[in-house]
């Protein structure tokens, strides 16, 4: 049985038995706190002294402070938090003595006219007062604020109210998903969605979630990617698609990994992995301006700018410079583990790589990712670790592929897609030969994917781009669970969900005790 806060109940219990109904049906709000401001803004305090307009706003009390027969607090809404002042001669006796009762984290509705205070500070002052829904759960102590990064996460809709900082990151994710839609639709690509369950996980090279579907009796998978319907599209006739999706791999956590996270693919006909730099380029760019005023910004402590042209690189030439190997070296996988071995004496020999691809996969993200700061194009990589792009017309081991890096990690993958059926035919096989040996992030062989391409794809490229990385950077913020509302979190021990947690914060009302995969 789940049990509340005793002293909120009693006060919950006291407002009844004097007749307020604590959980009202909602009433009419005309204004936010930030239209307040607006219609206060270049007034001085004689001017607004002599308006008449009143404004009715409802916000949560976070701050409380009674002077006998008046008092001021500071509500918080949607656009901001603005202060209101009671007195008793004003709202009246009934009105005067709910504002007694009133609680810290309380929603109210007010209705009055601005004013400012000696000290300058925009004020309503309040005519009417209303309760609209009471708090029985203690704030966290409004001093210390929340700063225990595991509650924060797990309670998110507390780590809202009381920090402005995290209402700040969401604000600019909502806007940044914003701009992505008007970016590519203003070019002519259009919006679609594809399924998130799959009878075959496809289009990256990731461990699925798997669940089971009881009418159909039949196992599905939840999308690692949506990469294989959005090319059947360009089979289809639509030669510009573009979706924002979620996609679910059954991975492990890290600060730049999340099991479920939101990734935008935008897949186009005619064109090769050379456009989607360029339009990369301007899409970034364009996102960076928008929401940072700057082409040139900070994060984690690193300067980063994003002024073009962008830096291209080969997947190779970095490997040389980072490993001390020569070009011949980086194309023998014993000259590759050697190496390795140099590195990391103490690990276990049957655990590493035997390719070629792989063994560059892993020195890439130990040795080179990390000093990446400065947005980076990443080309030519190997044709085993590249299941879906298109060869390189000059030697077929390597694809026409990129991936951008930005502030030491990869934000981008894209390439020239591969649309010769056979050639996909021979590298599904060998996906499902080696997820046979036991790489369970392996692809499956899509025999409907192949008939797809055998109809005709047109010559295209296409590309995913991390959102939640995007807006990490644009945020400055070193971990993925500050980015996403609700992160995958491990339940506590002996709690099966988060409606059986619920730890307390320290409160107001007492005091405060002293994988190493890439994808497609």
């Amino acid at each position: 049985m789940y049990t509340f806060d005793p002293r909120r109940i009693q006060k919950l219990e006291s407002l009844r038995l004097s007749g307020i109904e604590p959980f009202p049906k909602a009433r009419t709000v005309s204004h936010t706190s930030a239209d307040c401001r607006a219609a206060a803004q270049g007034l001085s305090a004689q001017e607004l002294d002599a308006s008449i307009q009143e404004f009715t706003i409802a916000g949560r009390m976070m701050a409380k402070n009674e002077m006998g027969r008046a008092g001021f607090a500071i509500l918080s809404d949607r656009k901001g938090r603005l202060q209101i002042y009671v007195r008793k001669n004003v709202v009246g006796a009934e009105a005067f003595s709910l504002w007694k009762k009133l609680d810290l984290g309380d929603i109210i509705r007010v209705r009055g006219t601005l004013m400012k205070t000696r000290r300058g500070d925009l004020t309503l002052r309040v005519l009417e007062l209303n309760l609209s829904a009471k708090c029985i759960r203690s704030l966290p102590d409004k001093w210390k604020g929340l700063t225990d990064i595991e509650f924060r996460h797990r309670h998110r809709y507390v780590d809202l109210l009381m920090n402005e900082e995290t209402r700040r990151v969401f604000q600019v994710r909502a806007m940044v998903v914003r701009l992505l839609r008007s970016f590519f639709q203003e070019r002519d690509f259009m919006e679609v969605e594809t399924p998130m369950m799959h009878v075959i996980p496809g289009g990256a090279t990731a461990r699925p979630f798997i669940t089971h579907h009881n009418a159909l009796d039949m196992d599905l998978y939840l999308r690692i990617a949506p990469e294989l319907f959005l090319k059947r599209l360009l089979v289809g006739g639509f030669e510009r698609v573009f979706e924002l999706n979620r996609n679910f791999r059954n991975e492990g956590l890290s600060p730049r990994h999340n099991p479920e996270f939101t990734m935008l693919e935008f897949y186009q006909a005619n064109a090769t992995y050379h456009d989607l730099m360029t339009l990369t380029e301007d899409l970034v760019t364009w996102l960076v301006k928008a929401v940072k005023g700057s082409l040139r910004f900070s994060f984690q402590g690193k300067e980063l700018d994003c002024s073009t042209p962008w830096r291209r690189v080969s997947m190779g030439d970095l490997l040389i410079d980072a490993t001390g190997l020569s070009q011949e070296q980086l194309l023998d996988p014993d000259a590759l583990r050697a190496r390795w071995m140099e590195l990391h004496s103490d690990e276990d020999p049957a655990a590493l790589p035997e390719s070629m691809g792989l063994w560059w996969d892993w020195f890439f993200q130990e040795l080179v990712e990390p000093g990446l700061v400065n947005p980076t194009f990443v080309t030519r990589f190997p044709v085993g670790i590249s299941p879906l792009s298109r060869r390189c017309e000059d030697d077929p081991a390597f694809v026409d592929r990129f991936e951008l890096f930005m502030g030491g990690q990869e934000i981008a993958n894209a390439f020239t897609e591969l649309n010769d059926p056979q050639d996909q035919a021979h590298r599904f096989a060998r996906q499902a030969a080696l997820r046979e040996s036991g790489q369970d992030e392996a692809m499956f062989f899509d025999s409907d994917y192949i008939d797809a391409l055998s109809y005709g794809m047109p010559p295209a490229a296409g590309e995913g781009l991390g959102v939640d990385r995007l807006v990490m950077l644009l945020t400055d913020q070193a971990s993925i669970r500050e980015v996403i509302l609700f992160p995958t979190l491990r339940p506590r021990h002996g709690k099966s969900s988060r409606e059986a947690e619920h730890p307390q914060p320290p409160s107001t009302d007492t005091p405060a005790p002293a994988t190493r995969s890439r994808g497609s």
